[in-house]
């Protein structure tokens, strides 16, 4: 099976990084199309196939990702639309936005089966949170391939197009969100002592602790918050003057204004 990844940007280019170190396709059956050739030579230097032109990659391949901005989605279908092959392909959409209705629209009958996806940039480092919305045409058999292929490189949540506007925000929005407290976390650590590459490591390490905790055990986060605060201990009192200051509602609101 090849797969072809036009658009080689911030989330192409993570996409196709998770794609290289996952064990699904060869690197030769991996062709990424962008125009940029610092884009070109770099991916050429990862042992995959490159181009600049968008119809041959889509020509050549079984699944076509289409990972462009937004704004560009329109205009690039319409480039590969004589290219596409509705029998023998699957077409991937990651862009936020974009409604499986405007596709259809677009490609008309040379819609093949279509899956609007959205992972986040840790896809590079196969630890992405992916939403795989099956859309035009797309039975159980391509769902299994797609699932297939984004589950090796993270965790994957089959859903429903209204819901895909939530999960933007939740987990492709949302890494952005868990690594500004990351980056909040390490100023404090600096204020309390530690140098600023320590208390980096420090807050990682810790993030990383409790969440591996969580999946470990399927605790609640404040079950899990319960074992480590005790009455009159330094950790509740952290705890509730974040809340004075507005930590959960603060973290809400940012996930709602992801929506608008």
């Amino acid at each position: 099976m090849k797969i072809s990844v036009i658009g080689a940007g911030a989330m192409g280019g993570a996409t196709v990084e998770g794609l290289i170190k996952g064990q699904q396709f060869r690197n030769e059956d991996i062709t990424v199309s962008d125009p940029s050739p610092v884009v070109v030579e770099k991916f050429s230097g990862m042992g995959v196939s490159v181009t600049t032109d968008n119809k041959l990659a889509a020509e050549t391949a079984d699944v076509v990702c289409v990972v462009v901005k937004p704004w560009l989605v329109e205009r690039v279908l319409k480039d590969i639309k004589p290219e596409l092959n509705p029998k023998k392909q699957i077409l991937v959409v990651i862009a936020a936005g974009v409604a499986s209705a405007s596709i259809q629209e677009w490609l008309g009958e040379q819609c093949p089966p279509l899956f609007l996806v959205i992972p986040n940039i840790a896809i590079a480092e196969m630890s992405s949170m992916t939403f795989i919305v099956p859309s035009v045409a797309a039975q159980s058999q391509h769902t299994e391939i797609v699932k297939a292929i984004f589950d090796e490189m993270g965790s994957t949540l089959i859903t429903d197009e209204s819901h895909l506007a939530a999960g933007t925000t939740l987990a492709s929005c949302g890494i952005a969100y868990a690594m500004r407290y990351i980056r909040a976390a390490s100023e404090g650590g600096v204020e309390l002592g530690f140098k600023a590459d320590d208390a980096k490591q420090i807050v990682m390490q810790t993030m990383k602790g409790a969440v591996e905790l969580l999946q470990a055990s399927g605790m609640h986060p404040e079950q899990a918050i319960d074992l480590v605060t005790t009455p009159g201990g330094v950790t509740i009192k952290g705890l509730n003057e974040m809340e004075h200051a507005g930590f959960t509602s603060a973290v809400i609101r940012g996930l709602k204004a992801g929506l608008k």
